[in-house]
């Protein structure tokens, strides 16, 4: 068994509130569960108006099917969202 993580760091450059925010994330979560069915949150920088940072955990029989997996989601949220990703964390 292969479990991979990582922590996105999205710049939301129009919000202007929590709100704002909060609709970027919930849409962006939502869209991310349902098209791949991984574990996806918001861990880090709840307080902060334009900064979104997301963990995405992919759990798989074959790491390289987990890593493809990954790679796919990471590209899917750079191309399905207002949100600039200006950071890639890998986890373990």
């Amino acid at each position: 068994m292969t479990t991979l993580s990582v922590k996105l760091t999205f710049y939301i450059h129009h919000s202007v509130s929590l709100k704002n925010k909060r609709q970027v994330c919930r849409s962006l979560v939502e869209k991310i569960r349902n098209r791949f069915n991984v574990s996806i949150a918001e861990v880090d920088t709840q307080d902060a108006q334009k900064t979104l940072t997301l963990g995405v955990a992919v759990v798989s029989g074959d790491a390289a099917h987990a890593r493809r997996s990954l790679d796919q989601i990471i590209r899917y949220m750079e191309e399905h969202t207002e949100a600039e990703l200006i950071d890639i964390e890998e986890g373990n």
